[in-house]
């Protein structure tokens, strides 16, 4: 301690010197002190550091006043409030001396002690005590000021103390705004804009009564319009205002609209950017208020989007620029007092227009077939605009106009919702000439801006409507290889054309290209070859393509090859293998090259008979090195699954050993990878793999077959089944080990379904069909079922009797002649008294599935042995005999289909019999059901009315369009719920059904997301009260089906009232806000602005659920719950803060920090930052 204050005391003395150096050197070294954290100031020394820095930042030498000014950053923080007070009182009455150089140096030390000071939301009275110190003192320099330097410095200091610690200055705000207000009629311009920046900043954090001021103030003045000068100003600070505080000027918008609309009309070029500049952020930033005035904004964009009434666009079919210049020099000898050029301030006009219209298309998803019609044509008419900065933003406008046709893909190639006519993608297929007419003409265009414009333009377009340019090809290639070979052009312009030219490509048929080939090829292999290894990775990309194009492996099949790729195979095969064989050159391109190489051999590797051999041997070596393993492999599996039969004999020995090791890796995508290259080799090369090779293999796949990961255990048992017919002798070996036993255990796992069910089935029939000993059908029967008939234990999982079930019914489709006994069998097993419940389970699903594929109407006692079960007391074993009735219905509908019809009819077994039949709808083919549609319509109706709620559910879900608005208002929950259910799966599957219906079921649907008190009550459990809620399930599906909306029929839904709703969710049970979180996650990408204005109500409650603490004697499963709520809770604010202006809000950004002070949110934050599954996170599916 003492010795830091007698270093700081000695540099204090040095400060003193008359030597500029040593001042310098010592405030260097005082500032280097004060950034240690260790450093702890006596009163004393305190006084005069502060004293010393104040006095230097008078010093005649420029340097050292810049260190001075530097020092009061960390001196605010580690010096006491007085000081900190003295400090800011120097600077102010600095800021207010003569010398110009005090002056500026003085408000930099201001700037930088507000930037220091800790933010508003931290609470600390240091900071509201100096902001308030420093207002009066800038209120007044603002206000009495005759030297502008001043008010121009104070009012850029005010801008920023408002906008960092608005939030403390609310008395203040009153007083600022009037100081404030007549700075806007200053004869100054520049004093006008930093006090729109001013006010900008003031509405952030400002009360309601201060807003209402500073509008009331803009009305009138507008309304008046003493001079166009100062009516620019009202404008562009109307302007301002809603791009800061947009959510709070809606209200406004009716009265100031109509005034804009009208200044609009007005001929002075800049009042008219303002107008429109103000129209772009009404239409950004209050989406709902500004909606009635959409079609005006159109109208008048469009109108001043071709306004240039200085230049005559009539000469565009002749040769345009030799025209230009000769127009340049007559208007120049003829006009030269009144007009030059740089007066014409049109193309601003223009430039607002296009911005204006870009924020239209961005944010009225609803209206695209409107700006198809409209916007479109209009746009693409000014694709030939003269400014560069204006043609820019008219391509950009278009690229909205492209994106927002593309999310809307899923319901659009919906087979049903084609047929309602102009759908904006038939719209847009209409215009893609005349797009074309006016892309090509650009993309000759000297400017390198304008041409990559173009590039992303096509790119975008293809994407949208892939295959749309098939008859324009001709047209295009030249503009794209005219970027390409020239010589000028940046290597970002070579890597737009590549990435262009990549996507027409691939999403064009080939024949279209092959006129173009010769052309195509000298510029792409100059590519390949070029220094700048991103334009390499993007041609070795475009020559993978290429190759594909020169020789499609699909048309060889019918032998209509009619395109000679000879020419070319030298040239595409020199440049790669010159990249393949370089082992100093960047990751990216050396992965394309490896991948580009393997497509050259697969499609033309018959063609080059003495490169084929070295080229193979490269591939072994790559295949030895970690960092491309993985591309090398699965250029293998393109290798080998290629029509031309490569002769892949001399590395396979080598490689199979290889390939087999990577089996024990940790990567996943390796092991995947590297199972599907094994699988295409045992199926190609099957006479070159020798019984060692697939030893080798064998024995790394125990680990490989296990419930961790179905994926990898699905290629496991798909290269199994290859090997089946393959290799069969290998299989022997499988009766002992350990592969089966890992393969039973798969079979009685609960998560076995979907593409690891049908490759287990797959493997079970292959390898009964090879007779190996020891795994006859028999054989592999008893070790399926034998668990359950040696009746040790039922399995833990109902799930486990369903895969055993289908798996047995698999081995008896491939040997059809055991099948009659076995069926026997079962149906003895079922009907035997002494069964265990498992044994009947098992025995009856066995039926079940048998019977889907075989008809077993030959069994006599089938039905009556079913019906029995149906009275059995185990709940399981019911509903196991509702499903073999259905399911056995499927092979022989007109067997049971009546049968079944008349038993529902009769029975008092409704509810499992019209299971039956819902299986027997879900099962059979369209074709088979077609006679009975009516007779089961009839019946479901009729069961409509049943009392029994259950019978009631079971209808519900086999009807769907027909009656659906009622049950969502039945009095029953449970029927609402299912309705809901129903619903939901509809909008996911078959969304075209309900678009129709979304106006009269949202009102329902939003209904169902409120918290009902009457379904709420309290249980009594011993000594505790327990509340339970009954409406949550309900609630629950609700929510679910608002979160299938926002993908299928986005364009149909209020996005307001929608998120009044996520609002409430977000206050809601543990399970809603999950939800509700993931569907802000959503929104935050789909429609930012509307989230953005209503941020401030959507922070609060995620801010609560982070900030919530766990009571210290919960149990574990509550601790847990809340972590992965806060997390979720991050995830949603990482969503939200990728919208653009979202850390705007004050409330954002106060709970930004509050998450960086505290070490657990900030570790959270950080870790769902860094991950990027949170990108993936969007694409999750919740149904």
């Amino acid at each position: 301690m003492a010795s830091a204050s007698y270093h700081i005391s000695n540099l204090l003395e040095k400060m003193t010197s008359s030597d500029k150096d040593f001042r310098f050197m010592a405030t260097n070294d005082l500032m280097s002190e004060l950034q240690k954290d260790s450093i702890k100031l006596d009163d004393d020394s305190e006084r005069k550091v502060v004293k010393m820095i104040l006095k230097l930042l008078e010093d005649k030498n420029g340097e050292v006043q810049n260190l001075a000014v530097k020092c009061l950053g960390p001196l605010v923080s580690k010096v006491k409030e007085y000081q900190v007070e003295t400090i800011v009182d120097t600077l102010c009455t600095n800021m207010l001396s003569d010398k110009e150089q005090l002056r500026d140096i003085s408000s930099i030390g201001l700037k930088t002690v507000i930037g220091e000071l800790p933010p508003a939301s931290s609470g600390s009275a240091l900071a509201a005590s100096v902001c308030k110190k420093i207002t009066g003192r800038l209120t007044s320099a603002i206000a009495k000021q005759e030297d502008v330097s001043v008010q121009l410095e104070a009012l850029d200091i005010m801008a920023d103390m408002l906008c960092r610690q608005g939030g403390l200055l609310v008395n203040f705000h009153p007083s600022i705004l009037s100081c404030l207000l007549p700075q806007l009629t200053s004869p100054r311009l520049a004093v006008r804009k930093r006090t729109i920046m001013a006010l900008g900043h003031l509405v952030m954090s400002c009360g309601n009564l201060v807003f209402i001021d500073l509008i009331e103030h803009l009305l009138t003045e507008l309304g008046r319009n003493d001079n166009m000068s100062t009516t620019r100003t009202y404008i562009q600070c109307t302007a301002a205002i809603s791009r800061q505080a947009g959510h709070r000027i809606g209200e406004y918008l009716e009265k100031i609209i109509p005034l804009v609309v009208k200044f609009c009309n007005v001929d002075d070029d800049e009042l008219r950017e303002y107008c429109i500049q103000a129209f772009e952020s009404f239409v950004r930033r209050c989406p709902k208020e500004v909606y009635p005035h959409v079609p005006t904004v159109i109208s008048l964009c469009l109108r001043y989007l071709t306004y240039d009434p200085n230049y005559n666009y009539d000469d565009e079919d002749e040769d345009d620029n030799a025209m230009d210049a000769e127009q340049n020099d007559e208007d120049y000898q003829g006009s030269d007092d009144e007009y030059s050029d740089d007066d014409d301030m049109s193309w601003k006009v223009r430039r607002a227009a296009a911005k204006c219209l870009d924020a239209v298309v961005s944010t009225r998803h609803e209206m695209l077939p409107e700006f198809y019609r409209s916007v479109s044509p209009a746009l693409v008419c000014r694709f030939k605009e003269r400014e560069e900065n204006v043609k820019a933003d008219v391509f950009h406008a278009y690229l909205s106009l492209l994106k927002q046709t593309r999310p809307a893909q899923s319901w659009l190639a919906d087979p049903d919702a084609m047929e309602q006519g102009d759908t904006p993608l038939t719209m847009l297929q209409s215009q893609v000439p005349m797009i074309v007419k006016a892309l090509h003409k650009q993309l000759k265009e000297k400017s390198v801006k304008t041409r990559q414009c173009c590039f992303n333009m096509l790119t975008e377009l293809v994407n949208v409507l892939p295959g749309a340019l098939t008859q324009h090809i001709p047209v295009l290639i030249p503009g794209i290889i005219f970027s390409l070979n020239d010589k000028s052009s940046s290597s970002n312009l070579k890597i737009d054309a590549l990435a262009c030219l990549y996507v027409v490509m691939v999403t064009h048929p080939a024949h279209a290209f092959h006129a173009h080939v010769p052309a195509l090829v000298p510029p792409v292999v100059s590519c390949v070859g070029d220094p700048f290894y991103k334009i390499t990775s993007e041609a070795l990309l475009v020559t993978q393509q290429l190759v594909k194009v020169i020789r499609p492996l699909d048309s060889q099949q019918d032998g209509s090859e009619t395109f000679d790729p000879s020419p070319y195979i030298n040239d595409l095969f020199t440049c790669t293998i010159r990249r393949l064989k370089a082992a100093d050159i960047d990751q990216e391109v050396k992965e394309r090259a490896i991948s580009c190489m393997g497509q050259i051999i697969c499609n033309l590797g018959d063609r080059l008979p003495t490169e084929l051999p070295g080229t193979l041997l490269i591939f072994l070596e790559r295949l030895k090195n970690e960092i491309t393993r993985l591309t090398t492999v699965k250029a293998l599996t393109l290798i080998a699954g290629s029509p031309l039969n490569i002769d892949l004999r001399p590395v396979l020995p080598d490689a199979v050993p290889i390939l087999a090791s990577f089996l024990r890796k940790n990567q996943r995508a390796l092991k995947l990878c590297t199972l599907a290259a094994l699988d295409i080799l045992l199926r190609n090369y099957s006479s070159a793999v020798t019984p060692a090779m697939v030893d080798a293999v064998l024995a790394e796949l125990p680990p490989l077959i296990s419930e961790s990961d179905m994926h990898v255990s699905q290629m496991a048992l798909s290269f199994l089944s290859t090997l089946a017919v393959t290799h069969p002798s290998s299989l022997g070996q499988l009766s002992g080990g350990n592969i089966l036993v890992q393969l039973i255990a798969l079979v009685r796992s609960p998560l076995l379904q979907g593409g690891a069910l049908a490759a287990m089935l797959d493997f079970y029939q292959a390898l009964v069909a090879t007779d190996t000993p020891g795994l006859g059908y028999m054989d592999l029967l008893r070790m399926l079922t034998g668990p359950v008939y040696s009746q040790n234990a039922a399995l833990p999982h109902k799930q486990a009797y369903c895969s055993i079930a289908k798996c047995v019914a698999a081995l008896t489709r491939a040997c059809p002649a055991e099948g009659p006994a076995v069926v026997g069998q079962f149906i003895q097993d079922v009907k035997n008294s002494r069964s265990t419940d498992s044994i009947r389970l098992l025995a009856l699903l066995s039926l079940g599935e048998v019977g889907h594929h075989v008809d077993l109407s030959s069994q006599p006692e089938l039905k009556t042995v079913i019906l029995d079960a149906f009275s059995s007391s185990s709940e399981e074993v019911k509903s196991a005999a509702s499903y073999a009735l259905g399911s056995i219905a499927v092979g022989n509908l007109p067997e049971y289909l009546p049968f079944v019809l008349q038993e529902i009819s009769s029975s008092k077994r409704q509810y499992l019999l019209l299971h039956s039949l819902k299986e027997i709808i879900g099962s059979a083919s369209v074709a088979g059901l077609k006679p009975y549609v009516e007779s089961v319509w009839s019946l479901l109706l009729k069961h409509c009315e049943c009392q029994e709620e259950g019978t009631r559910n079971v209808v519900l879900k086999n009807t769907l369009p027909r009656d659906f608005l009622k049950t969502l208002e039945d009095p029953d929950l449970n029927v609402r719920r299912v309705a809901l259910v129903t619903f939901n799966s509809a909008a996911h599957n078959k969304p075209s059904l309900i678009r129709e219906l979304l106006d009269s079921v949202l009102p329902h649907l939003y209904n169902e997301t409120k918290v009902r008190k009457e379904l709420i009550r309290e249980v009594e459990m011993g000594p505790f009260k327990h509340t339970v809620d009954d409406g949550l399930d309900l609630r629950k599906a609700a929510f679910e089906c608002m979160y299938t909306l926002l993908d299928s029929c986005l364009d149909r839904l209020d996005i307001f009232t929608f998120l009044n709703h996520v609002e409430d969710g977000l206050k809601d049970h543990y399970d809603i806000k999950m939800l509700t979180f993931l569907m802000l996650a959503r929104l935050s990408s789909l429609c930012p602005s509307a989230v953005l204005q209503r941020l401030d109500r959507l922070v609060e409650p995620l801010r609560a659920t982070c900030t919530t603490k766990v009571k210290a004697n919960s149990v574990k499963q509550e601790f847990e719950k809340q972590d992965e709520l806060k997390r979720s809770a991050m995830r949603a604010v990482v969503a939200l803060l990728t919208i653009p202006e979202a850390e705007k809000s004050p409330l954002m950004s106060e709970f930004q920090s509050q998450i960086s002070s505290n070490q657990e949110l900030a570790a959270i934050f950080d870790s769902i930052q860094r991950d990027s599954s949170s990108a993936n996170m969007e694409s999750m599916d919740t149904s």
